[in-house]
């Protein structure tokens, strides 16, 4: 997990310096503070999704080229976000018992999108499926076991997970309760 985190500081930092920017640049044009640009090139913070594709679209580059480079530097087959290290959106509008989690939101320029809702009632059963896309799975209601490759994740209500679909994966239900998850498809142009 944490040579995953460190490959994707690595890997912005190593882009930044071929496109000839400075920190402060790259900061500006993805609308973030340099501390935090420094923080994630240096693996000691871990970007929300939105963070990291405004900073790889401030590079110009394919995120699926971004990704592929990260997965070159580090053996970790995905990316484990617990409820607790997402960001929390203050809103202006007064709202009682509202509270807004920012999972995602992006124009995406480079990439084919397809975001879906999966209900995975209890034992469901499928086989392992390999797809051509970086799946973002987020879950709304429930728990569930992920299977990628040889290795298994529990996700509970509020965490999530991202990894390359070209690993064999399957989502397996653990209870008597069905799970109900976002999942969200980035396709690259180029297939």
């Amino acid at each position: 997990m944490n040579d995953f985190l460190i490959g994707i500081g690595k890997r912005l930092k190593d882009i930044r310096k071929k496109n000839n920017l400075t920190i402060n640049e790259l900061a500006f044009r993805a609308s973030v503070s340099n501390g935090l640009v420094s923080r994630i090139e240096n693996g000691r913070t871990i970007p929300s999704l939105p963070v990291l594709l405004d900073l790889i679209q401030s590079l110009e580059i394919d995120a699926s080229y971004f990704f592929e480079g990260v997965e070159k530097k580090s053996n970790a087959k995905f990316l484990y976000l617990p409820k607790e290290s997402q960001q929390l959106i203050e809103k202006e509008v007064e709202a009682e018992g509202f509270k807004y989690m920012h999972i995602f939101s992006k124009s995406l320029h480079s990439l084919g999108f397809e975001a879906v809702l999966l209900t995975l009632e209890p034992n469901s059963k499928r086989e392992k499926v390999i797809t051509d896309a970086w799946e973002f799975k987020h879950i709304l209601k429930g728990e569930v076991k992920y299977l990628i490759d040889n290795e298994e994740i529990i996700l509970k209500e509020g965490d999530s997970l991202y990894f390359n679909g070209k690993f064999p994966h399957v989502p397996v239900s653990i209870s008597n309760e069905s799970c109900v998850m976002l999942v969200l498809y980035f396709y690259s142009d180029n297939h």
